[in-house]
C-alpha cells in the first residue's frame, strides 16, 4: 500500500506527458484530480490497517537495492509520518483541483505536481537514510519549475533563491547520514540498524548540528528563512499551498525523525538552543507580518512564526509537547493552506492584495461574503482561538514545554498574541469598512471555486471540536519519543557509574 502512494502518482505524471496535445486543460486537470483523489483513499484505507496502540513502524515494505552501498527499498508508516502523509495527498488533491480553468501547458504542469507528491510520500515512509535522501531531493526540480514557470513577475529569481537554498539543505542531510553511517560502522543506511548504533557524544553533536541546519532550511528557521517569502509570494495561490502546507513539514519531519531519534542523548544537550531558535522565529515571523502590506506575504511571515511552536514542543520533550508538534504540522498546514487559497480568490476577484486598497469585502450585495467569513475563520483558526484545531494544537505545545522552557513558552504565548493583532489588522482592512464605489461589483465566486475552502473550513473546526479523532493515530509514537531520550540518558549515567 506504501508503495502505491509513491508509484501511482510517479505513472500518472508519466501517463500525463503522453496524453494527446489535443487534450484541454479542463481535462489533464481531470485525469490529474482522479489520480490524487485515488491515492487520498488509499492513504484513507491505511488507517484500517494502522494500529493505533503500537510505537512501532507498520506495514513494513522491505526490498534490496544496491546492498554495496547500503542503500534498500524499506518503507514504513508510524504515527509520526500517518497524519502528514494523509496531509499531503490531501492539500496535493485540493491543489491540481484548485488550478485555472485557462492554464498554460497544464500538463507539465500536472506532471510536476504528482511528482512532487510522490517525492514527499516517499520521504515520509523511508526507512532508509539514502532513500529518504532520493526522495527529499525528487520534489526540488518540479517545484523549481512550478515556481519559475507559473509565478509571478519575480518568479525567476524566487525560484533560483529557492533552488539553492533547497539543494544546499539536501547536501548538507547527506553528508549528515553519510557521516552517521561511516562512522557507525554499520554498513547498512537503513534506519533501524543506524538507531541503534552509539558514537561518542562529540561526533553525534557535529553530525546533529549538519542536521539541524539542513533541515533547518527547509522549515525553515530564523536566519535561514530568506528563500521563503519570495517562493511564497511569487508562487501561485496552488503552488504556495504546496509549499507551505506540506514541503515544510519534512524539514520538521526530519528534524524529529532522523535529528532527535538518532541522538537522543546528544538531542538534550543543543534543547534549549532549539527552544530559543523556535522562540525568535516566533516573534521575529509575528512582527514581521505586522509590518507587510501584501497579505500574501503577511500569511507567508505567520508561517515562520507557527512553525517556531513546533521546535519549541520538539525541545521540549513531554508527552503533550511531542503530540502536539503532531498536531501543529497538520494544523499549521490546513490552516495555512486555507489562507493562500482565499488570498488566491482575492487577488483573482479584485486585483489586488494590497492592505492599503482592499476594503468592504465582507459587503452581501456587491463583496466576497462568503470568501471573507472563511477568511476570517483562517485567521481566527491561526491566532489559536478555542474550538479550532489551532488552538489544540498550540496548547498542546504551550503545556507540554513550560515546565521544561517557561521563558520560551511564555515568549511563544506572546507570539500567539501577535497573531490575532496582524490578523485582526488584515481582516479590519479587507473584510470591513465601506467597499469603494468605484469597484461597483466584484466578480462572483463560483461554487466550484469555494468548494476546496469549505472543505478545509470544515476540517478546521471539526478537528477543532474533537482533536482526538487527529491526536488518536500518534499518541502511543509520540509517547515512545518522548521517553527515548530519558532512557538513554538514564542508561549512559548507569554505565557511567559502573565504569567509576
Amino acid at each position: 500500500m506504501l508503495s502505491s502512494l509513491i508509484w501511482i502518482p510517479i505513472i500518472g505524471a508519466l501517463a500525463i506527458g503522453l496524453l494527446p496535445a489535443s487534450f484541454s486543460a479542463s481535462k489533464v486537470r481531470q485525469f490529474a484530480l482522479a489520480i490524487a483523489i485515488a491515492i487520498s483513499l488509499i492513504s484513507l484505507a491505511l488507517l484500517t490497517q494502522f494500529d493505533p496502540t503500537s510505537s512501532q513502524f507498520q506495514l513494513v515494505e522491505d526490498l534490496p537495492w544496491i546492498p554495496q552501498l547500503g542503500l534498500s527499498y524499506k518503507l514504513a508508516v508510524d504515527g509520526l509520518s500517518l497524519p502528514l502523509l494523509l496531509l499531503s495527498n490531501l492539500l496535493t488533491a485540493i491543489v491540481i483541483y484548485s488550478a485555472k480553468p485557462d492554464l498554460q501547458r497544464p500538463r507539465l504542469y500536472n506532471a510536476m505536481i504528482l511528482l512532487v507528491n510522490a517525492g514527499i510520500i516517499g520521504a515520509f515512509v523511508a526507512q532508509n537514510l539514502l532513500l529518504f535522501v532520493i526522495f527529499y531531493e525528487l520534489e526540488l526540480i518540479p517545484l523549481y519549475l512550478l515556481i519559475a514557470i507559473w509565478g509571478g513577475n519575480k518568479r525567476g529569481y524566487a525560484a533560483m533563491k529557492f533552488l539553492i537554498y533547497t539543494a544546499v539543505s539536501g547536501i548538507l542531510i547527506l553528508a549528515g547520514f553519510l557521516g552517521t553511517a561511516w562512522l557507525s560502522e554499520s554498513g547498512s543506511f537503513d534506519y533501524q540498524d543506524i538507531s541503534t548504533t552509539a558514537l561518542p557524544q562529540l561526533t553525534q553533536l557535529v553530525l546533529l548540528t549538519v542536521l539541524l541546519i539542513g533541515f533547518g532550511i527547509k522549515i525553515p528557521i530564523v536566519p535561514l528563512h530568506t528563500w521563503l517569502p519570495d517562493a511564497y509570494v511569487e508562487a501561485s495561490p496552488p503552488v504556495a499551498i504546496l509549499l507551505g502546507g506540506v514541503i515544510a513539514k519534512l524539514g520538521t519531519y526530519g528534524l524529529v525523525r532522523f535529528g532527535l531519534q538518532l541522538f537522543p542523548e546528544t538531542w538534550s544537550l543543543v534543547a534549549p538552543g532549539i527552544a530559543t531558535i523556535g522562540t525568535i522565529s516566533v516573534l521575529y515571523g509575528a512582527l514581521t507580518a505586522i509590518a507587510q502590506k501584501d497579505i500574501k506575504r503577511m500569511v507567508a511571515y505567520s508561517s515562520i512564526a507557527h512553525m517556531g511552536y513546533v521546535l519549541l514542543g520538539a525541545a521540549a520533550l513531554t508527552p503533550l509537547a511531542t503530540i502536539g508538534i503532531v498536531a501543529q504540522m497538520v494544523s499549521h498546514g490546513i490552516i495555512l493552506a486555507l489562507l493562500f487559497y482565499l488570498v488566491g480568490v482575492i487577488e483573482d476577484k479584485a486585483g489586488t492584495r494590497d492592505l492599503d486598497v482592499l476594503n468592504g469585502l465582507l459587503n452581501p450585495v456587491r463583496g466576497l461574503p462568503l470568501t471573507s467569513a472563511l477568511l476570517i475563520l483562517g485567521g481566527m483558526a491561526s491566532a489559536g482561538i478555542p474550538g479550532m484545531m489551532g488552538f489544540v494544537a498550540e496548547f498542546l505545545v504551550f503545556q507540554g514545554s513550560f515546565a521544561s522552557f517557561p521563558v520560551q513558552t511564555i515568549l511563544c504565548i506572546l507570539g500567539s498574541g501577535l497573531t490575532a493583532v496582524y490578523f485582526a489588522i488584515l481582516l479590519n482592512r479587507t473584510c470591513f469598512g465601506k467597499l469603494d464605489n468605484k469597484l461597483a461589483y466584484y466578480p462572483k465566486v463560483l461554487r466550484s471555486e469555494q468548494l476546496p475552502a469549505l472543505l478545509m473550513g470544515v476540517t478546521i473546526l471539526i478537528l477543532g471540536i474533537q482533536p482526538m479523532w487527529m491526536l488518536y493515530w500518534s499518541e502511543a509514537t509520540t509517547n515512545a519519543i518522548s521517553n527515548s531520550v530519558p532512557s538513554q540518558l538514564t542508561a549512559i549515567a548507569s554505565q557511567i557509574a559502573l565504569n567509576r
